[in-house]
């Protein structure tokens, strides 16, 4: 499992991220942070889980609706 992925597939996929990441957001449902008060380091680790499964859900939801429709 030692593969090379491709700069073409690389930049693919950053592409399809950067088109995701408004709806990938506000599925994350996450506030806007204060600057007066920094996030933590566990509280950042958070809210990058909760944008990864946020981009999960936004991936499986355009494919469904590509497939199926609305």
């Amino acid at each position: 499992m030692d593969q090379q992925v491709s700069p073409e597939v690389k930049q693919n996929r950053m592409t399809e991220f950067m088109k995701l990441l408004p709806l990938t957001l506000q599925l994350a449902g996450l506030s806007v942070a204060d600057p007066a008060r920094p996030f933590t380091p566990d509280q950042i680790e958070g809210r990058a889980m909760s944008v990864r499964m946020a981009y999960k859900a936004a991936r499986t939801l355009i494919k469904d609706i590509a497939e199926n429709g609305v």
